[in-house]
């Protein structure tokens, strides 16, 4: 029996994210912010981000730089109060660089 979903929301919520490494880290936290917030709290959230190897590979080739990057983006990660890290998925299949997916409970 599937329980009544009174958000509307979709679940889980995802997006994709693709193009320079530090854009996308500041799009995806910024796609999280809206997201906690449809969603309603925090507390209700369980993240995963999809990381497309072939596709980072291609970043580092143009130029882009990993680190500081992703240290930066984990402490600002930090400031929204989730209670785990997010779950990091190397993905061995080409697409966008980064998906998030976010989990909720109703």
């Amino acid at each position: 029996m599937n329980p009544i979903d009174d958000t509307g929301l979709p679940a889980p919520l995802v997006w994709t994210f693709d193009g320079p490494f530090e854009r996308c880290l500041a799009d995806l936290e910024d796609t999280l912010r809206r997201a906690i917030i449809m969603v309603g709290g925090v507390s209700r959230v369980a993240l995963l981000i999809d990381l497309s190897l072939p596709a980072l590979q291609q970043r580092v080739a143009a130029g882009d730089v990993l680190q500081p990057a992703w240290g930066r983006f984990l402490e600002r990660l930090e400031r929204y109060g989730l209670p785990a890290s997010p779950r990091v998925r190397p993905r061995r299949e080409a697409g966008p660089l980064a998906t998030l997916v976010v989990g909720y409970r109703n």
